[in-house]
């Protein structure tokens, strides 16, 4: 199915496309750059974040190096470094905190991509709808002209020329090519309906899905950003509370 609408997709245009999932397919591209921007953001704040936390690790090891060679702030300078490491490493589990909230979000990435394919799925119905239509328009004008004993070409054709070579139909062929075309109209319009139908039920249960599917969206991205800010607000407490210790360990030197 997929690489069939991937065929049709360069090759058709709808004459009537549905308003409504044009809207969505916008929707769903806009939804899933802004998530991609999202997580490209985070990425880099969360590389840079890395660097800083664990550039502290240096400041533990000066510190601990500096504290052997001095007595009286030799305590105060090796607990001012055991901070600093203990700082350094803080960024690791936060860091895989927030992989969790990130993995949570690229869910939406998929998300989008299904909303794609929803609406190329209602293009495809859409698109078997309207071929059906023209062709039972075809087969009605030729009915139409065969009943009316009018010849159905236009330019030059072999029908055209082995007409004028050899006569018209005579009125029992004429007749048979008649009933023909009505068994085909007839077999096109069954066609036509039972497409209409399956057009229209999949409209109104895919719209149902992509409703609920919305109104899950917004509970599980408040529940994203909201984990993700209390996340962020732990880890700056807990730089505060290392850097106070640190600033006692200074104090009492």
């Amino acid at each position: 199915m997929d690489s069939r609408l991937k065929t049709l997709n360069a090759q058709f245009r709808l004459k009537n496309p549905d308003r409504r999932f044009q809207d969505l397919k916008n929707y769903s591209s806009e939804l899933e750059a802004n998530i991609a921007n999202l997580l490209k953001i985070r990425e880099r704040l969360a590389e840079r974040l890395y660097g800083i936390h664990k550039i502290h690790a240096n400041y533990g090891r000066v510190f601990s190096e500096w504290s052997g060679i001095e007595k009286e702030m030799g305590d105060g300078l090796q607990s001012a470094g055991h901070f600093m490491d203990v700082y350094a490493a803080s960024i690791d589990s936060m860091l895989e905190e927030e992989d969790t909230y990130a993995d949570a979000l690229k869910e939406y990435l998929y998300f989008a991509d299904a909303l794609r394919s929803i609406c190329r799925k209602q293009e495809l119905l859409q698109y078997e709808v309207e071929k059906l239509e023209d062709k039972l328009v075809y087969l009605k004008a030729q009915k139409q002209q065969m009943e009316q004993g009018v010849d159905v070409k236009s330019g030059f054709s072999l029908k055209g020329m082995t007409t004028k070579l050899f006569g018209a139909d005579t009125p029992e062929i004429r007749e048979k090519k008649i009933q023909q075309l009505e068994e085909q109209t007839q077999q096109t319009e069954e066609q036509l309906q039972a497409a209409k139908w399956e057009l229209s039920t999949y409209i109104d249960r895919s719209l149902q899905d992509v409703e609920r599917f919305k109104r899950q969206k917004v509970r599980d991205l408040r529940e994203i950003f909201i984990n993700y800010s209390i996340m962020q607000i732990k880890l700056c407490k807990k730089g505060v509370s290392l850097w106070n210790n640190t600033k006692e360990c200074f104090t009492k030197m």
